[in-house]
């Protein structure tokens, strides 16, 4: 799981070191490029807190969204509707609901690691 935060954290860096001017007709497919590694890093996160990560799945949830979300722009460029607006939703909606989760878990971590600490000092 550590391996995704220090990848999430690196991206941030070396986007901020070195920033790169997107032309408009690629700000679409970026915005969604970065929602679908948004969901893949949090799906991650939750997997690994929840003890079922799998590098493999990380990887291969990651290319997948990617290029799903991609040609759902690409063709709803070409048709003159805005089907990245249904990419947008599912992954926004993924996210956050991951983020609750990992929320959760890490909260429970948390009441239990304070219950053993306050049991033990009985």
């Amino acid at each position: 799981m550590w391996i995704v935060v220090v990848g999430l954290l690196a991206g941030i860096v070396i986007g901020l070191a070195f920033p790169i001017i997107v032309p408009l007709a690629f700000a679409q497919y970026l915005s969604i490029a970065l929602l679908a590694a948004l969901d893949t890093v949090f799906g991650g996160a939750r997997a690994g807190l929840e003890g079922k990560f799998v590098p493999a799945t990380f990887v291969t949830g990651l290319l997948t969204n990617a290029v799903l979300a991609g040609l759902l722009t690409y063709i709803g460029n070409k048709l003159g509707v805005p089907l990245y607006y249904a990419a947008l939703f599912a992954f926004g909606y993924r996210i956050f609901q991951n983020l609750g989760t990992i929320r959760h878990l890490l909260v429970d971590r948390w009441i239990k690691s304070r219950s053993k600490l306050h049991q033990s000092s009985l």
